[in-house]
């Protein structure tokens, strides 16, 4: 079994900063991609930025130069750094990983219960 958990939401002032961590756990051989993704209320979840094994990251173009996102491989744990947050950034955000179980042939998306980011004007 595999498990996602993110922590590290809550509530900030507009211009500040939080930083989100996922941890991926369980009876894993490898990760591969590691996302994060946001639903703000009432709309859909967007794809937020991607990380590679390798450490090659992509970013939606509205949030280039605000988050950063980054990995740790040895603790299979993925982490976005949030800085000049904005009210339009209160969402509920998810990590999402491309995990290769031990006990299968081929990797699956597996997905954390989100953690919530409210951001105050």
């Amino acid at each position: 079994q595999v498990q996602l958990v993110e922590s590290g939401g809550g509530l900030v002032q507009a211009g500040g900063s939080l930083r989100l961590s996922c941890v991926a756990s369980g009876s894993i051989l490898s990760v591969g991609d590691m996302r994060w993704y946001r639903q703000p209320p009432g709309k859909q979840r967007e794809l937020v930025a991607t990380i590679t094994r390798g450490g090659a990251t992509n970013y939606a173009d509205s949030l280039k130069g605000r988050f950063t996102i980054s990995r740790d491989n040895a603790k299979n744990t993925v982490y976005l750094q949030m800085n000049s947050l904005k009210p339009e950034d209160t969402s509920v955000y998810y990590c999402c990983a491309a995990i290769l179980r031990r006990d299968e042939w081929w990797s699956n998306d597996y997905w954390g219960q989100g953690t919530q980011v409210t951001v105050s004007s």
